[in-house]
């Protein structure tokens, strides 16, 4: 038996549209799906990012109640050769780079916060030792 890659992953806000509006037209994820004030459940590669308000996500429903407080963090993986294109994308966009990383094994790395302070890393693949 094997895991074979990080199949979703989740962060939780409290304003879904402010989130909506950072990770689908800032970002360019693609929405898969809104369930109202609950989640966001948005496309990326061949997985999933799910954005959830924990205020709803703690209420009982067919999935365990879940939830966290305080900010997440998640890394997208972003070709090296876009990175200068995403700095200023985010920055014309009025989200100020919080960190630039040059990473020991040359691998580089961007950090921003999305509108609910969770940090949020465009890092190129190397990082982690997989190819662009």
């Amino acid at each position: 038996m094997v895991i074979q890659r990080v199949l979703e992953t989740c962060l939780y806000v409290d304003d879904l549209d402010a989130a909506c509006h950072f990770y689908r037209d800032i970002l360019g994820l693609s929405l898969l799906k809104r369930e109202g004030n609950r989640h966001l459940f948005f496309r990326c590669g061949p997985g999933m990012v799910l954005i959830f308000n924990p205020q709803e996500t703690h209420k009982a429903s067919d999935v365990p109640p879940h939830g966290a407080q305080g900010p997440g963090h998640v890394a997208f993986a972003v070709p090296t050769d876009t990175l200068a294109a995403w700095k200023a994308h985010l920055q014309a966009h009025g989200i100020p780079i919080e960190a630039e990383i040059v990473w020991p094994n040359g691998a580089r790395s961007l950090y921003v916060r999305d509108p609910a302070g969770n940090s949020v890393e465009l890092a190129t693949p190397s990082l982690w030792g997989f190819s662009e």
